[in-house]
């Protein structure tokens, strides 16, 4: 007898409901076991996460029969936030078996004790930002998107600004074989303001700044003082009005929070005694001393071996408190009219810091924003021997969701669909509604190769800077056909819960590998307009249809050649498909969007096939 799927997480016959769980919510679950094989007694194994010897058992009643198989039932409910993870128990004839988790998710009956499946439940007061559940998220390296050409006071003599903004990054080490990252663009806060009429016609509603306090570096992750703006980008008062300006057009701000480190050129460690002779590297009594980790003067720990970023010991009183207390860095920032942080190097914050960096932020602002910079499965995250519990309800409100941005990619190169229904299910089962329906969905960032090159460029491997300085330009043909796979692979961003993320320039046909390569300045004057048309449509889409980031998703097609989807909002229903190949594909609109319903974007042909690299975005009222 085959062995027969017993048990899908996904199906609402089996686990209602779908996903993660709210303290204080029952759960339903149903296996379905086949008559002939005479099983009985099952029950639900409860493990708490990483305590693997006493599970919970929770018994399981006969609840009827459809004449195939014999259906069991049991009930749970969690009263605190906690990570599970299950599988059940059954008995056969003359041996214990159970129902374990497939590679495809689905249960099945083995010998052995196998794979588990996951449980979230999270806090039911978990409440997220709603100014993320609508529109677009829009990434900006400050150095390289606009420069306005204000005049700036108090930069530092040792910058070396581009007279060419559409020049290349340095990427090459100095005489020193050091790579310095010291030159600049000149791209200020003053000329991202300037540019808000056009970020609205983008449907953009969110701005994500990398960071743009005081440091001596182009990207500014070692930061020099996080109570100053960088000088090369304007001022305080210039930040202010970003802000209030933003506000206007509906827009945003939320900016980069480095705090799991600084730069060894700063105020507070000062090596370079830039700041004159204190610093905690210089002066035993500096107050800043115990932000440290000095193992044996004058070596300190430093973040991942970079000598010029020492690490900052998190719970250290006086840090924490400089951070998170009653109007430190979080709150000064948050009541100059920022509405939220991304905390870099997530993974390495301490639980305790966390916690502390939420209450801080909700208590000056409970609307305010904390995305984390994580890039796997953020809800069973392991990072140092600790399992993280970042979206428990006590910490972040969202993370940089890489996993999407992966598959999707993967998939529209090379066909992987398996990969792209796998992560996007796993996402939406084990992440609690509240961040799913705020996560940040980029193609792009400035930690990996820009989208174009991603699909159309030579893949990168571990080929280093020259290699890809060599190779950075795509061939006209790589630029065409990634343009039509960037098309394809914005829709499938654009349409999944959540809210996209526009890294700046892709919009524009910007392309590049890795750091620096990623962050060459916005082609003013010299967009490609037909990206650019489609950004705009994309950005109307979101604005026209907000439910995108929190309806239901169904899966309808998941092949080699297409991948469409359903999303269920309520009044209204939307069906998205994409063919990533060069040849039509015939394509079978589900029933309810066979009649009476409106393309939005794209269509099938008169033969009812999808176009080679085609799309279609159709819109069913609900009845």
């Amino acid at each position: 007898m085959p062995n027969l799927c017993v048990y899908d997480s996904r199906s609402l016959q089996c686990k209602s409901p779908f996903g993660a769980l709210a303290t204080g919510e029952e759960a339903v679950f149903r296996i379905y076991l086949p008559i002939l094989r005479q099983l009985h007694s099952p029950s639900l194994l409860l493990y708490r996460a990483d305590e693997w010897e006493n599970p919970q058992a929770i018994p399981m009643e006969l609840e009827g029969s459809d004449g195939v198989s014999d259906i069991f039932r049991c009930a749970f409910r969690a009263d605190a936030p906690q990570l599970y993870f299950y599988r059940f128990r059954v008995l056969g004839a003359q041996k214990e078996l159970y129902v374990s988790r497939d590679q495809d998710g689905f249960g099945r009956l083995t010998l052995e004790a196998g794979e588990m499946w996951q449980l979230t439940v999270y806090d039911h007061g978990l409440h997220t930002p709603d100014f993320l559940k609508t529109g677009v998220m829009y990434q900006i390296f400050p150095d390289r998107f606009f420069a306005s050409g204000k005049p700036k006071q108090g930069v530092p003599s040792d910058r070396w600004i581009h007279p060419d903004w559409n020049g290349m990054p340095a990427y090459l080490p100095n005489e020193k074989g050091e790579v310095t990252n010291s030159d600049y663009f000149g791209g200020d806060l003053a000329g991202i303001t300037e540019k808000l009429p056009y970020l609205h016609a983008l449907g953009v509603t969110v701005l994500y700044l990398n960071p743009i306090f005081e440091a001596h570096s182009n990207h500014r992750y070692n930061t020099a003082d996080y109570q100053k703006i960088d000088p090369l980008l304007g001022s305080e008062e210039d930040f202010r009005e970003l802000c209030a300006k933003g506000r206007e057009w509906g827009i945003r701000i939320i900016i980069d929070g480095v705090f799991n480190h600084t730069g060894s050129d700063s105020v507070y460690f000062n090596k370079n005694k830039r700041y004159g002779e204190g610093g905690a590297y210089n002066d035993p009594n500096s107050p800043y001393r115990s932000w440290y980790e000095f193992t044996d003067y004058p070596n300190y720990r430093s973040w991942w071996g970079f000598e010029t970023l020492p690490n900052l010991n998190e719970s250290d009183p006086g840090y924490s408190d400089f951070i998170c207390g009653e109007d430190g860095v979080l709150q000064k920032w948050l009541k100059a009219g920022l509405s939220g942080w991304r905390l870099d190097v997530a993974d390495e914050l301490p639980d305790a810091f966390l916690d502390r960096i939420r209450q801080s932020v909700k208590a000056a602002d409970p609307q305010a924003a904390i995305i984390g910079e994580v890039w796997e499965d953020a809800s069973t995250k392991v990072s140092y021997g600790v399992r993280r519990r970042y979206l428990l309800g006590s910490q972040l409100d969202s993370v940089m969701n890489y996993p999407f941005k992966d598959a999707i990619l993967n998939y529209i190169r090379y066909g992987d669909s398996n990969r792209l229904y796998t992560t996007v299910m796993d996402i939406l089962e084990h992440y609690p509604k509240p961040v799913l329906d705020v996560l940040m969905n980029s193609l792009s960032t400035h930690d990996v190769e820009r989208a174009l090159t991603a699909l159309a460029g030579e893949p990168v491997g571990q080929n280093g800077r020259e290699w890809q300085a060599a190779h950075h330009h795509l061939t006209p043909e790589q630029y065409a056909k990634g343009k039509k796979l960037l098309k394809l692979a914005s829709l499938i961003q654009y349409t999944l819960p959540g809210i996209p993320c526009l890294y700046y320039g892709d919009e524009a046909g910007l392309y590049g590998y890795k750091d620096p390569f990623n962050r060459t300045c916005y082609p003013w004057g010299r967009e490609d307009r037909e990206l650019l048309d489609w950004f705009t449509r994309l950005g109307q889409l979101r604005a026209r249809y907000p439910q995108l980031s929190s309806g239901g998703f169904r899966a309808v097609l998941f092949g080699l050649e297409t991948v469409a989807f359903e999303r269920d909002c309520g009044e209204w229903r939307m069906y998205i498909a994409v063919n990533r190949t060069e040849q039509p594909v015939r394509l079978m609109l589900p029933a309810a969007f066979a009649r009476g319903a409106d393309y939005l974007l794209g269509g099938l042909q008169e033969d009812g096939c999808l176009p080679a690299y085609g799309y279609a975005v159709v819109l069913q009222a609900a009845k």
